[in-house]
């Protein structure tokens, strides 16, 4: 099977099976978007829908978050993963709102990559998501699932599977696909044990065939 043709299969199959794709993160506005994104790194999504209400209530716009101090933040947020760098990071980005754009989350990637916090991965869900432009974030799942499907070959960085994927996947459909490949991740194709016989890609993952 040639690299079209399995991605002309993948992405048959997940419009069929997962028309509705979209973050499970819970947010109001790009702030909160941005919050709960920097937050979520290497942490559940779960966990972060645990203790953003709070916080956003106490500090619901970069404003209020940028008043405020490192260690109050860090009250809010001290169950998730890397909490002291993460209030850090949250504290900074408010600043970098404020003084630098208005109090409003900049929708160019070179903007967004100035911020505290604010790697290419979560710059690229700020895209996709607030922004609707085709942008890939490549996390854990999606590198993980790309490379057993075979939409990516051998790709030893986040960003090389990104510049892959853009690549293959129509324009039009490249933020979606970024959910699909997630969740696909997330609940099927898990890291330790992928649940192959509830797997409707079987027949086109190179995973699968090598077993």
């Amino acid at each position: 099977m040639d690299t079209c043709e399995r991605y002309r299969r993948v992405i048959e199959w997940f419009q069929t099976s997962m028309p509705v794709a979209e973050t499970e993160l819970h947010y109001t506005d790009t702030y909160q978007l941005l919050v709960a994104v920097i937050l979520s790194a290497q942490c559940t999504d779960k966990r972060i829908n645990m203790i953003t209400p709070a916080l956003f209530e106490a500090f619901p716009d970069p404003q209020s978050m940028a008043l405020a101090s490192v260690e109050e933040i860090y009250g809010y947020i001290k169950s998730v993963s890397y909490p002291n760098n993460k209030a850090r990071n949250l504290h900074g980005m408010a600043n970098v709102l404020v003084e630098k754009f208005g109090g409003k989350v900049p929708s160019d990637i070179d903007d967004l990559l100035s911020i505290p916090g604010v790697g290419r991965k979560t710059a690229n869900v700020i895209m996709s998501v607030a922004f609707d432009k085709p942008a890939m974030a490549v996390d854990t799942h999606v590198f993980r699932v790309s490379e057993r499907l075979g939409l990516t070959t051998g790709s030893k960085t986040p960003l090389t599977t990104e510049q892959e994927l853009v690549r293959n996947i129509p324009e039009h459909l490249i933020a979606k696909a970024h959910h699909w490949l997630i969740l696909h991740g997330r609940y099927v194709c898990k890291a330790r044990r992928p649940d192959c016989l509830n797997c409707g890609l079987t027949q086109v993952c190179r995973f699968y065939s090598k077993k």
